[in-house]
């Protein structure tokens, strides 16, 4: 017959799965946006490996000379663009305050207008 430290231990084990399995991110979207500059950078060289719901990351650059609310968008190192200037106040603030935000592809389109070439969404987690 099993200890009573076991069975305890086994309850919070499948109790500790069931919580797992139950808790779900909710994360609510921030903004949806072109992505800025990118006929400057790598996106016409890695457009062939990007794929909608790629992970993109957000570096701000402060010491930027043309925007001091700046935010470079990654992909995977590669500088790909920005975050429109037009849009990205609110984004930066909350990168400036430490909030984790999270970008994601979620459009590619092959367009002669390199703002309408792929769209990204920022979200962040509740």
């Amino acid at each position: 017959m099993p200890s009573r430290r076991i069975e305890l231990g086994l309850l919070l084990l499948v109790s500790g799965i069931g919580l797992l399995q139950a808790q779900e991110r909710i994360r609510i979207l921030v903004q949806s946006s072109p992505l800025a500059g990118s006929q400057f950078h790598a996106l016409t060289t890695l457009r062939p490996q990007l794929q909608v719901g790629d992970r993109l990351d957000l570096v701000r650059e402060r010491d930027n000379p043309h925007d001091p609310l700046a935010i470079r968008v990654e992909w995977q190192g590669h500088k790909l663009g920005y975050v429109p200037r037009k849009e990205n106040r609110a984004v930066a603030e909350a990168l400036d305050r430490g909030e984790v935000l999270e970008a994601r592809i979620s459009r590619l389109k092959a367009d002669p207008n390199p703002w309408k070439r792929l769209e990204f969404e920022i979200l962040m987690e509740l």
